[in-house]
């Protein structure tokens, strides 16, 4: 693999510093916990249209490995509203429109990639809200967020993600909202949420050949073939169901819940087909959730936990002797980290993370514990400049990926970044898989 001179350059100008997310004792507010709602625009004398916000940036990603390539050369525009309706109903609106001009520029994709990503627009958050008394609902197409660590993600079990640059955008820009309906009661320091959605999203993950489609194994000798992803049917036997309890007592945020759902993560069944070639599907299995977070305030540092157990989900075996190359694992899921406010305009945080196989079994790629832990520093400078990285590794084996960042917010509603993702690891790990998909990138973004 090579890299250019400028890659290496960049790789050394950038310290490993990241941002975390500090939490606090209001935590169970219902600004809190029922979105990141635009605020209503105010009348105005002129006219009583409510105010459109949202924001215009532009994507260059260029991947350094031999042979080097333009990856992303995306304009992005996300636009928003929001407002009242009088008799405690309230109104979001918000699109996205996509278009990646590096589709256009070259024939290195295959053309199905390039028909999935050149253009995309879609309906973000769109809802209605009505709110009596202790209650509140939500109707519509809509961000539920139940957890949130550094990173990856654990107890954030709900919303679907766009998956086709796996976990390198920002998380917010990641989700894609549910069409949902959510009930949600508060009681001084109580609050209870109920979930339905009866058509639900499920990840995008781009189709074979893109940048950061998530192959399968295949055995030496082999060839693959990939199979269209197989949706999950729009009837009852698919439809989501949630229950979330949360309570704040002496500082302490505690939650738990349970979800049942079609997996919005998709496995890959595997067929053989001769005389050497493996078929891969993905598929949905229908699976069970249940889990809780915890986090605490004590000043300067912050505790975060989250631990989700799930059955029903299926698993890629190296057996060659399975039929559908599938095995049902029951998983435990936990991580916990620590956020720490330190001098200089500095943040620190440290995560550890697990999964946990019951009734293991030998065949498959993961350990029966599989062990990690991230690092994130960020610091702030010269008042308008940022530094961050953050670094992610697996404890069994070799497997990392590292992730320094450098932003100016260059004026008051613009933002200038320059950073790096590098891969390492076994063909087989998490981040090793993409050991060829080491890139540079820039984005610019002009808010409003």
């Amino acid at each position: 693999m090579t890299r250019s001179p400028q890659y290496l350059g960049l790789i050394a100008a950038c310290c490993l510093t990241l941002g975390a997310h500090a939490a606090d004792d209001d935590a169970l507010s219902r600004d809190a916990l029922f979105g990141d709602d635009l605020p209503a625009a105010p009348a105005s004398p002129k006219s009583a249209l409510p105010a459109i916000k949202g924001f215009v940036q532009f994507e260059a990603a260029r991947t350094t490995a031999s042979p080097e390539h333009w990856s992303k050369l995306r304009a992005r525009t996300e636009l928003g509203s929001s407002g009242k309706l009088g008799g405690g109903f309230k109104w979001k609106l918000g699109a996205r429109f996509d278009y990646d001009f590096v589709y256009g520029i070259n024939d290195f994709y295959p053309a199905d990639v390039r028909d999935n990503q050149r253009y995309n627009i879609e309906l973000r958050e769109n809802y209605l809200d009505y709110s009596n008394g202790d209650w509140d609902f939500r109707f519509g197409k809509q961000h539920v967020v139940w957890g949130e660590m550094v990173g990856l993600f654990f107890a954030d079990v709900v919303s679907a993600r766009d998956l086709r640059e796996f976990i390198l955008p920002e998380f917010d820009q990641m989700r894609i909202p549910q069409w949902a309906a959510r009930a949600e009661y508060f009681a001084d320091d109580f609050h209870a949420e109920l979930l339905w959605i009866p058509v639900a999203s499920y990840d995008n993950i781009g189709k074979p050949g893109a940048e950061f489609y998530p192959n399968q194994p295949v055995p030496a000798g082999y060839n693959v073939r990939y199979l269209n992803e197989k949706s999950p049917d729009r009837d009852a036997n698919n439809m989501n169901y949630g229950l979330r309890l949360s309570t704040l007592k002496n500082g302490w945020d505690i939650s738990g819940f349970h979800y049942q759902s079609t997996d919005i993560n998709p496995t890959f069944y595997r067929q053989f087909e001769a005389p050497n070639t493996l078929v891969y599907q993905a598929q949905h299995d229908r699976i069970n959730q249940t889990g809780a977070t915890v986090s605490k305030d004590f000043g300067t540092v912050v505790f975060k936990a989250e631990g989700v157990y799930t059955r029903g989900r299926n698993f890629t075996t190296l057996s060659t002797t399975d039929s559908n190359g599938v095995v049902r694992q029951n998983t435990l899921d936990w991580a916990a980290g620590l956020d720490f406010t330190l001098p200089a305009e500095t943040r620190l945080n440290v995560q550890v993370f697990q999964r946990q196989f019951f009734n293991h079994d030998a065949n498959i790629i993961s350990d029966r514990h599989e062990n990690g832990y991230s690092l994130l520093l960020n610091n702030k400078f010269f008042s308008n400049w940022e530094a961050q990285a953050i670094f992610i590794s697996s404890l069994n084996r070799s497997d990392w990926l590292l992730r320094p960042r450098l932003s100016w917010n260059l004026e008051r509603n613009w933002r200038w970044i320059l950073g790096a993702d590098i891969f390492r690891g076994p063909q087989t790990g998490l981040f090793g898989r993409y050991d060829a998909m080491d890139r540079v990138y820039s984005e610019i973004r002009y808010s409003f």
